[in-house]
């Protein structure tokens, strides 16, 4: 543990960090677990929601500097060609 104040400040900080970047990039897994779901079931309706909302957080993850911008693109046409699968 440092003893200098600034030093404390930012192992705290980094923590509290830590926690939000681990919450975003839990929710774009759970989003993109949802989707893949709504797939498996054959739920069209319910796969276009999930398809955006899982979109919307790649997006956010990879804005956030979370993931990669390559693995958004990549997750997202991974996405995208499951749909287009579901609604052909």
């Amino acid at each position: 543990m440092p003893n200098i104040k600034s030093a404390i400040k930012r192992v705290k900080k980094s923590e509290s960090n830590r926690q939000h970047n681990m919450m975003f990039k839990s929710a774009m897994r759970t989003a993109i677990k949802s989707f893949n779901a709504k797939v498996d079931e054959k739920d069209v309706e319910g796969a276009k929601e999930a398809f955006l909302a899982a979109t919307k957080k790649v997006d956010k993850a990879a804005t956030k500097g979370l993931i990669h911008k390559n693995k958004a693109a990549r997750e997202k046409s991974r996405l995208s060609k499951k749909m287009n699968e579901l609604n052909a």
